[in-house]
């Protein structure tokens, strides 16, 4: 489900982004998708392919696990400033794009791939700010 107006466009250096259509003040939900839960031997299959970008990790127990979120989820490009994090609600096997500040008209809509809005561990690719 979609909360605020959002689009995609094509950022000069990311591919594609979403983008606020309209001011989205702070700790908005902006979007909540449902997920595909992925077991440990599914993930080695993920980890040959493209979609091994788009992935998330779940973490609801000791099993390791993985999602492929739907939505727009997987457009929301990265960033360690982030304007937005994510939430997983384990039980109703959705995910949860939320401002963590107030979010301009036309700006970018960015969440730290690392998980915690504020979290700056190096990524897995090379990071285009």
């Amino acid at each position: 489900m979609i909360f605020v107006a959002i689009e995609i466009k094509v950022t000069e250096n990311k591919g594609r982004g979403m983008f606020a259509l309209e001011y989205i003040p702070a700790y908005q939900i902006i979007e909540t998708a449902p997920v595909i839960v992925m077991d440990a031997e599914e993930r080695k299959l993920l980890d040959k392919t493209l979609l091994h970008d788009y992935i998330f990790e779940w973490t609801p127990n000791e099993k390791p696990q993985c999602i492929m979120a739907l939505g727009y989820v997987p457009i929301y490009n990265h960033s360690y400033a982030s304007n937005a994090e994510y939430t997983m609600d384990y039980d109703a096997q959705t995910i949860s794009i939320q401002s963590v500040r107030p979010i301009a008209v036309g700006e970018e809509i960015l969440i730290n791939y690392n998980g915690d809005w504020n979290n700056e561990t190096p990524l897995w690719f090379e990071v285009k700010d």
